[in-house]
């Protein structure tokens, strides 16, 4: 097996995963934290995020190893002639990149942490809702982009990997 086939199999499947968390989370979990209280949302929220965000091993190996393997993938298939689809591997280390981790850092992170600053018990019902609604719309919107353009990424690693 070449360094690259390698490469791309490490990619898909740790893309495979990041699609797989990140559609739970548009499809599963915010749906159902949606249905509750402005506050129970907010402190749901907080609870989900503190254990994203404690620096589990296997969440940092898949969130990060994903664009990693993706980006090691498409440089190898960039400097070997032989590989075909080269464009479609670089086209989805650059969305990942700039369409799943970018926003992640730009977006959703931020509006995380603003939510862990929040003290839920000192809230009142309109602050809990104000908080919510400068949330929740904002972060759904870019975690359905970056969703779909993850689910799109995985497409073309399988394609590619059926290629092989």
């Amino acid at each position: 097996m070449s360094t690259y086939a390698y490469f791309l199999m490490v990619a898909t499947f740790l893309n495979a995963l990041m699609a797989g968390f990140l559609f739970a989370f548009s499809a599963v979990v915010m749906p159902g934290i949606r249905q509750l209280s402005d506050r129970d949302f907010l402190r749901s929220f907080q609870a989900i995020d503190r254990v994203i965000q404690s620096g589990q091993p296997l969440f940092m190996i898949m969130w990060l190893g994903s664009s990693i393997a993706l980006i090691v993938a498409a440089a190898l298939a960039l400097l070997d002639p032989g590989v075909q689809s080269r464009l479609i591997i670089s086209t989805a280390a650059l969305a990942s990149v700039f369409l799943v981790q970018l926003p992640t850092m730009t977006v959703n992170i931020p509006l995380n942490n603003e939510v862990q600053s929040l003290d839920c018990d000192s809230l009142d019902e309109d602050a809990a809702s104000q908080a919510r609604l400068s949330f929740e719309s904002q972060w759904n919107r870019w975690n359905q982009v970056r969703t779909v353009v993850s689910v799109a990424i995985l497409a073309a690693l399988l394609l590619l990997l059926w290629r092989l």
